[in-house]
Formats: structure tokens, C-alpha cells, sequence
């Protein structure tokens, strides 16, 4: 299985599992808090039904990056799952937000937390079973290179995190009570830098970035010890279309080549590129005087 249809296959698993298990989870922590009476849960419940949003988001995005690319779109769709990591990463910075209040707001609130052992076992398996998805998710997103993967991981664990603190408060946070507002502002700070980092990547494919410095002297290389009759290889532009990538680049030639001389180079370095990175290359010839 290639790498597309790799991301393809978990990104439709992940997104399905994901809608499946928030939708459990939901109806437990809905009934345990109807059943308590505990504002915390049933809070707690929708915020774990609003994760599977970000589900059906990936779900879209997977379904747009895997088409086939058509004459509107004659290098694929891949840029839009670096969109739709972008808006789930975009719900993540909302998160991290609005856990950053709500832990201002407890570090200064004199309550006490009870819950029932019901609801409590509740708590502990729903951010159990959060963390395995986020990490599944996660791991999933860098084995494939998935900006949205890793993004849909990264909501999964932003819920794993606000259940812990609940239970962790439970246990150590009656006698501080500023302790559950404490923990919650370095955890939001985490989630607000891990949706920034995902913006950040997802966005490079968008707006676009140079070469790697690695690929830049591996190709560099590559035209020094095999082609000798090219004295130089600069002007390096790499376009991202999801997994798809162009590069352009210039290289120096002597002035007297017949021009199929030159052609048959060209064409064998563009080949020879794309069998080792995968990357479809153009090449522009510049001319140097008093050289053969």
C-alpha cells in the first residue's frame, strides 16, 4: 500500500472510530451526570460529543485530498488536508482558550469537587480511552506525513487532558483548591502551542516554502558526480500539492551543446530525480561563455 492510500485508509478509520467512540462516551457522561447532577460532567459530556465535529472535518478532508486530479485541479486536491488541519487546529486554539479562562476563574473559585464512584470510574475510562485515540491519531499522522491526522490526535487529547484534571482534582485538589486552576493553565498553555505548531505546518504547503537544505545538497551532489558537463545547479523552487511536489530549478551548461545534447541531459536528471525523491522536476538551462 502506497503512502496516499495509506493516509487514505486511516484517515477514514481514525475519523469513523473517533465519531464512534465520542458518541459512547457521550451518552455515559451525559446519564452520569443527569444521574448526579454534576454541571462539571454533563459540560464535560457535550465538549466530548463536539470532538467528533472535528471528525467529520478530517472525514471531508480525506475524501477532497484522495480524488484524482481533473482538469480544474491538474495537481490533485492533497492542499485540502493541510485545510482542514488548519480549521480543526483553528478548534483546538478555541479550546486551549477557553480551558486558559476557565482555569483563571478556578484558581480564584473556593468549590469542592465531589463526584459519585459512577461517575468518577466514568471520568478515568473516558480520558483512558481518549489518549489511546489521540495516540493512535498521532502516530498514524507521522507515519503518513497528516498535518489533519495529527491535528484530529491533538483535539483527542485536549479531552483526555480537562477528564484527568477533573479526576486529578478529585483526588489532591479539596485541600489546595487553586491547584485544579494551576494545572489548568500549563496544560492550556500546551494545547494553545501544539494548535499553533499545527497551523504553522499545515500552512507551509499553502503558502508555500523553499527546499530542504538535505534535498537541496543531495541533488547537488547528484549533478556533480554524474554530470560533468553541468557546472552548476541553483535556483531551486519546490511546489507542494499534498503529496505531490514540482521543482523547478537552473543549471549552468556550456555555450556549444547541440541543443539535443542538452535536451537528453535534462531529461535524464529530471528522471533520475523523481525515481530518488519522488518529485516531478523542470529544468531551465543557462548558458556560461568559454566553456565545453
Amino acid at each position: 500500500m502506497d503512502i496516499k492510500n495509506n493516509k487514505q485508509g486511516l484517515g477514514y478509520i481514525e475519523g469513523w472510530l473517533s465519531i464512534s467512540v465520542n458518541t459512547v462516551l457521550f451518552g455515559l457522561k451525559i446519564w452520569a451526570g443527569m444521574m448526579t447532577g454534576l454541571i462539571a460532567m454533563i459540560a464535560d459530556a457535550w465538549h466530548t460529543l463536539s470532538d467528533s465535529l472535528t471528525s467529520v472535518i478530517l472525514l471531508v478532508g480525506v475524501k477532497i485530498f484522495s480524488k484524482k486530479p481533473d482538469k480544474q485541479h491538474p495537481y490533485g486536491h492533497g492542499r485540502a488536508e493541510s485545510i482542514a488541519a488548519i480549521i480543526i487546529a483553528t478548534l483546538l486554539f478555541i479550546v486551549g482558550i477557553n480551558f486558559l479562562k476557565e482555569s483563571f476563574l478556578k484558581i480564584n473559585a473556593d468549590k469542592t469537587l465531589n463526584l459519585s464512584k459512577p461517575a468518577l470510574y466514568i471520568f478515568i475510562f473516558s480520558a483512558l480511552i481518549k489518549e489511546a485515540l489521540a495516540r493512535f491519531a498521532i502516530r498514524a499522522g507521522k507515519k503518513t506525513d497528516s498535518d489533519v491526522l495529527k491535528a484530529d490526535g491533538w483535539h483527542h487529547r485536549s479531552d483526555a487532558i480537562t477528564t484527568a484534571i477533573i479526576v486529578a482534582a478529585f483526588f489532591l485538589c479539596n485541600k489546595y483548591r487553586w491547584l485544579d486552576g494551576l494545572l489548568g493553565l500549563f496544560v492550556s498553555g500546551f494545547i494553545i502551542y501544539a494548535a499553533y505548531e499545527i497551523i504553522k505546518d499545515a500552512s507551509k504547503s499553502i503558502l508555500g516554502s523553499g527546499m530542504s537544505e538535505k534535498n537541496r545538497r543531495e541533488i547537488c551532489d547528484i549533478v556533480n558526480d554524474r554530470y560533468p558537463r553541468i557546472e552548476d545547479a541553483h535556483h531551486f523552487h519546490i511546489h507542494r500539492y499534498g503529496e505531490h511536489r514540482e521543482l523547478t530549478m537552473h543549471i549552468f551548461m556550456a555555450e556549444n551543446l547541440f541543443l539535443k545534447t542538452v535536451h537528453d541531459i535534462i531529461e535524464k536528471l529530471e528522471n533520475e530525480i523523481y525515481e530518488r525523491f519522488g518529485i516531478d522536476t523542470t529544468i531551465h538551462a543557462d548558458y556560461r561563455h568559454g566553456k565545453n
